[in-house]
C-alpha cells in the first residue's frame, strides 16, 4: 500500500505538470466575407471573443459577431468624428486598446472601440461604443498642417506622444501634456515639439507605451531616441540592425516595451534590448528565430505576454516565444497574404484578414513561457547585463515578465541540506558512537531518550527561534561563534589529553562511562569565554564591526537570515533522527564480536574501528541518509531562517530558498491552472526525484554493506 500510494503520489505530480509542456495549436473557428476589404486598416476584438470589429481608411467602424449561432452578422457601425479626410492609421500598444486616425490637415484624432455589458434577463448583453481618449479634439501635430503620412502615438496617463512623418518629409516628435486651467477650471493641452534629424527615407515608426523612447526605421537602420523629456530629445544610439545579406522588412516593440523585434527578408527575426555597456545603456541583439522565408513579413505581439506572431505574404502564421527562444507553431492558415491580424485580450484568440475574408483563429496557447531550456538553463532576460538562473514569478507590474528557472531553489535546496549535514553529522555519529559503545547503561537511559524527545519539538519552532533568535544573535556576536566553532573541538580534545595525564587514582574515581559529565564545565567554560572575547576580538582584528570588514575588505554579503543559521537550526533538527539509528547500529552489534577482539589484545579504540564500526556501517549509513532526506525535505526552519532568496552563492553568510520553502510560500498566491501553480507541482516532482535518488543510493549502500560485513 505504501509502494502503491507513493506511485499515486508520482503520477498525480505528472498530471498536473504534463500540461506546461503542450505544445500550442491554432485551430480556425469560422470565417465570413468583408465588403471593401482593401479599405480595412485596423482589427480587433473583444475579451470574451464574441464581437469583432474592423476600422476603415474612412473612419467607420464596423462591429460584427463573431460566436457560434450569429457569426458574421453586423452588429452596428459607427462613425469617427473625423475633421479632415484621413491620411494614415495607427495602433497602440495592444493593452492600451486605442487606435488612431491621421488626418489630412496634419492632426491626429484618438479613438477606442468599447463594449457596454448589460444583464437584462439575466442574460450577457454587449453594446457598441466608440469612445475618444482626449475628447472629439484632434491633436495638432504639425502646426503647418502638412498631411500625416505615417504615425506612432502612445497615450499614457495624462500625456500623449505622437512621432509622425509628415507629407513634405519632416518627422515630428510631439507630446501633449493635460493641464487643468487654474481660474476656468478646464483642460488645457500644452503642446512641445521637436522635429528629429532622419537621412534617407522613413519606412517605420514605434514608440514605448510609456513615451520614453522612439525608434524611427530607415532602411536597414534603427534610430533610438530618449524622448523622456520633451524639450530634450535626443539620438542615443543607431543601430545598423539588418542581418547579413538581408534586408529590415518590419519592426515592432514586444509587450512591456523593453524589446524591439526586427523581421528580416531572409526570414530571421531578431531580440533586441536595453543592456549595461561601458558607453551606458544600449540595444543589442540578444537572440533570434528562424522564421518564414518571405520577402514580406510582420510582426505582431500579445497583450502582456513575449509572445509574437509573425504572418507572412504566402498565408503562414509563427508563434514564438522570446524569452523560452520556442518556435510554438507554425502553419498556413490562408491561401492569400495576410493583410492585418490582431490578437484577443486574453490570447486564446486572434482574428486575420486575408483573401477578403475575416477569419477566427482559436489559439491553445497557455504556457509558452516554459520550456526544459528556460527551466534548467541561463536565460537572458530583459534587464538583465546578461544570462542568469533566476527565480521570481511575481511582480506588481504589468509589464512583468515571470522567471521560472528551477536552477536556483534546487540549489538552495542541496546548499541547505550540505550545511545542515555538516554540522548534524559530526555531532550525531560521535554521540551515538559513544552513547552505545562507551556510556554506562544507567546514563545511556536518560542521554538516549532525551535526545529522542527532541525530534518531537516542531520545526515551526525551531525556525522561530533560529529566524527571530539565532540569527541575530550570531550577527551581533560572529566573532563568538566562530570561536565556538574552533574552540569547542579543541577544547574537548585537550579535556581527553589531560585526563589521559591524570594519575590513575584519580581517573578511576569516575564511573566507567560517565566520563562526559565532565565536559559539561567545559563546554560552558568555553562558551562564557567565547562570548565574553567577542567584543575585544571584534575591536581588535575587525575595527569593531565584522561586517563591515567582511563587506568592505572582503567583498562578502552579510545578510542576518543566513546559511550559518539554517545550517545550525536544521542540523540541531537532524541530528536526533541521525543519532537514534545510528546509536541503534552499533548498540546491535553483537557481544561476542567486541569481546571476541578485546579477548585477543586489541583495544578499545581498535575494536571500534576495525569490528564495531564495520558491522553496523549499514545501519549507520542509512542513519545519514535518513537525516539527509529530512534536511531535504525541511520547509519550515529554511521558510522562516533564511532571506528565502533564489541566489546561488555557497558562502555561509548569505542565504537561499529551498524548493520546499518555495512552494510553501507560493502555492497559496498562484492562480489555480496558471503556469506557475503547474510550476510549482513540477517543483514538488524535482523534490520527490531529489529525495527517490537518495533513497535509491542509500539503499543500494546499505545492502553492499550489509553483504560485505553480515559474515563477521
Amino acid at each position: 500500500m505504501v509502494l502503491i500510494a507513493l506511485l499515486l503520489i508520482f503520477f498525480y505530480l505528472l498530471y498536473v505538470v504534463q500540461p506546461i509542456f503542450e505544445s500550442a495549436k491554432v485551430e480556425k473557428r469560422n470565417s465570413f466575407n468583408v465588403a471593401n476589404a482593401e479599405q480595412i486598416v485596423g482589427l480587433g476584438v473583444e475579451e470574451q471573443t464574441e464581437v469583432a470589429f474592423l476600422l476603415s481608411q474612412q473612419g467607420t467602424v464596423d462591429f460584427y459577431s463573431v460566436q457560434d449561432g450569429s457569426f458574421g452578422k453586423k452588429l452596428k457601425t459607427l462613425n469617427a468624428e473625423l475633421p479632415s479626410d484621413t491620411s494614415s492609421f495607427a495602433n497602440s500598444a495592444p493593452f492600451q486598446g486605442h487606435y488612431a486616425f491621421g488626418l489630412e490637415n496634419g492632426t491626429v484624432v484618438l479613438v477606442a472601440p468599447k463594449f457596454l455589458v448589460t444583464f437584462p434577463n439575466n442574460e450577457r448583453k454587449l453594446t457598441p461604443r466608440l469612445d475618444y481618449p482626449l475628447g472629439k479634439m484632434a491633436l495638432e501635430v504639425d502646426d503647418q498642417g502638412a498631411a500625416i503620412k505615417r504615425f506612432a502615438f502612445s497615450h499614457y496617463e495624462d500625456k500623449t506622444a505622437v512621432v509622425a512623418l509628415t507629407e513634405d518629409k519632416r518627422v515630428l516628435f510631439s507630446s501633449f501634456v493635460a493641464e487643468e486651467n487654474m481660474f476656468t477650471g478646464e483642460v488645457e493641452w500644452v503642446v512641445e515639439r521637436t522635429e528629429l534629424n532622419i537621412e534617407g527615407r522613413v519606412d517605420e515608426l514605434l514608440i514605448s507605451p510609456d513615451t520614453t523612447r522612439t525608434f524611427v526605421r530607415s532602411a536597414n537602420q534603427i534610430y533610438v531616441y530618449d524622448t523622456r523629456y520633451p524639450s530634450e530629445v535626443e539620438q542615443i544610439q543607431l543601430l545598423s540592425a539588418n542581418e547579413e545579406n538581408a534586408n529590415l522588412v518590419s519592426a515592432q516593440l514586444l509587450a512591456g516595451a523593453n524589446s524591439l523585434m526586427l523581421a528580416n527578408d531572409n526570414g530571421e527575426v531578431s531580440q533586441w534590448f536595453e543592456v549595461n555597456t561601458d558607453d551606458g545603456r544600449e540595444y543589442q541583439k540578444i537572440r533570434s528565430f528562424e522564421t518564414a522565408k518571405q520577402s514580406k513579413l510582420n510582426i505582431f505581439t500579445e497583450f502582456y505576454r513575449r509572445t509574437f506572431f509573425t504572418t507572412s505574404s504566402n498565408g503562414e502564421l509563427g508563434v514564438y516565444y522570446t524569452t523560452s527562444e520556442a518556435k510554438l507553431w507554425q502553419g498556413k492558415v490562408s491561401e492569400g497574404e495576410i493583410k492585418n491580424f490582431a490578437i484577443a485580450p486574453r490570447s486564446n484568440a486572434a482574428l486575420i484578414l486575408a483573401d477578403n475574408n475575416l477569419t477566427v483563429l482559436e489559439i491553445h496557447n497557455e504556457h509558452p513561457e516554459v520550456t526544459w531550456s528556460a527551466l534548467w538553463q541561463e536565460v537572458w532576460y530583459e534587464g538583465y547585463p546578461e544570462p542568469g538562473y533566476i527565480w521570481q514569478s511575481t511582480s506588481a507590474s504589468d509589464d512583468f515578465e515571470s522567471k521560472f528557472s528551477l536552477v536556483p531553489i534546487s540549489f538552495g535546496t542541496l546548499k541547505a541540506a550540505l550545511y545542515a549535514m555538516l554540522f548534524a553529522v559530526p555531532i550525531a555519529l560521535s554521540a551515538a558512537i559513544y552513547t552505545a559503545y562507551f556510556m554506562s547503561s544507567e546514563l545511556r537511559k536518560v542521554v538516549k531518550p532525551t535526545v529522542e524527545i527532541m525530534e518531537a519539538l516542531p520545526t515551526v519552532i525551531l525556525g522561530f527561534l533560529a529566524g527571530l533568535w539565532l540569527a541575530p544573535l550570531i550577527e551581533e556576536h560572529l566573532p563568538a561563534i566562530v570561536g565556538l566553532l574552533v574552540l569547542l573541538p579543541l577544547g574537548v580534545l585537550a579535556t581527553a589529553l589531560g585526563w589521559t595525564k591524570l594519575p590513575a587514582s584519580i581517573r578511576h574515581k569516575i564511573p566507567e562511562g560517565s566520563h562526559s559529565i565532565l565536559l559539561i564545565p567545559v563546554v560552558l567554560l568555553i562558551g562564557w569565554f567565547s562570548f565574553a572575547m567577542s567584543e575585544t576580538v571584534e575591536l581588535w582584528m575587525f575595527d569593531g564591526n565584522v561586517r563591515q570588514y567582511l563587506t568592505n575588505e572582503l567583498g562578502m554579503t552579510f545578510d542576518q537570515r543566513n546559511s550559518l543559521v539554517v545550517g545550525i537550526a536544521m542540523g540541531f533538527a537532524v541530528i536526533p533522527t541521525i543519532f537514534s539509528i545510528a546509536e541503534d547500529a552499533v548498540f546491535s552489534v553483537p557481544k561476542h564480536l567486541s569481546n571476541g577482539s578485546l579477548a585477543l589484545g586489541a583495544t578499545q579504540w581498535q575494536t571500534l574501528v576495525r569490528v564495531v564500526l564495520l558491522t553496523a556501517s549499514p545501519g549507520i549509513f542509512s542513519a545519514v541518509m535518513m537525516g539527509l532526506g529530512r534536511a531535504v525535505g525541511e520547509t519550515m526552519i529554511v521558510l522562516m531562517a533564511t532571506g528565502n532568496t533564489p541566489i546561488m552563492d555557497w558562502s555561509i553568510f548569505q542565504g537561499m530558498r529551498t524548493l520546499a520553502a518555495n512552494i510553501a510560500v507560493e502555492m497559496p498566491e498562484s492562480e489555480v491552472g496558471s503556469s506557475h501553480y503547474r510550476i510549482l507541482f513540477l517543483a514538488a516532482f524535482v523534490l520527490f526525484i531529489f529525495t527517490f535518488i537518495f533513497n535509491t543510493v542509500a539503499e543500494f549502500v546499505r545492502q553492499q554493506l550489509r553483504e560485505k560485513y553480515s559474515s563477521m
